[in-house]
């Protein structure tokens, strides 16, 4: 199998928090059910994986590869990476206070409810609108402005990801059970649930 690019990846990984965004979207407005500990289960795996995949390996290397290095080259994108920069800072509490809004709905009941329901909404818009700046704004000026050697760093380091929610990876073992749970009980686009 030929080695995905580093944008490429970006895009897989834009794509794959797509549709579990869309599908947690989905999962919130149906509610849980009849079987609210599987709805419960599921949606803290999804922020869960959110959480690891996307705030602690995605979004360190755009800031640390491609943001530093793409001001310098174009800095005409100096307050898009300036919002985007504001936006990982933001997407990282967000999403744990999304854990604690939704253990709070668990845990005290439907009065609880309505507070996730919001910010969830609110965090997904957010976070698509993040998506589609990074895409229309900056990865166009990388592509026009990396070097061969800039881009392979990208390559190699975007590699490590491995995000198995792609289609392009296997879970590492520390993670199957998560995305096992995910994949089988979601629904779609990211699940079969």
């Amino acid at each position: 199998m030929q080695a995905l690019s580093a944008l490429q990846i970006i895009r897989d990984e834009h794509a794959s928090l797509a549709a579990m965004l869309k599908s947690m979207r989905l999962m919130v407005r149906m509610g849980p059910v009849d079987d609210p500990r599987k709805f419960f289960d599921v949606l803290r795996s999804m922020l869960f994986y959110i959480d690891e995949f996307p705030e602690r390996l995605h979004h360190p290397k755009e800031s640390h590869l491609l943001f530093t290095k793409i001001v310098k080259l174009a800095p005409h994108v100096m307050g898009a990476v300036d919002k985007l920069e504001r936006d990982h800072v933001h997407s990282e509490k967000a999403a744990r206070d999304l854990q604690h809004l939704l253990l709070s709905w668990e845990l005290l009941g439907p009065s609880k409810r309505v507070a996730f329901e919001v910010a969830m909404e609110q965090y997904i818009d957010f976070y698509l609108e993040h998506m589609s700046l990074e895409e229309s704004v900056i990865l166009p000026e990388v592509e026009r402005c990396f070097s061969a050697q800039e881009i392979q760093t990208l390559d190699e380091a975007f590699a490590e990801n491995a995000d198995p929610l792609t289609g392009h990876y296997p879970p590492a073992q520390a993670f199957e059970k998560l995305f096992s749970m995910i994949v089988t009980r979601a629904p779609s686009p990211i699940g079969l649930g």
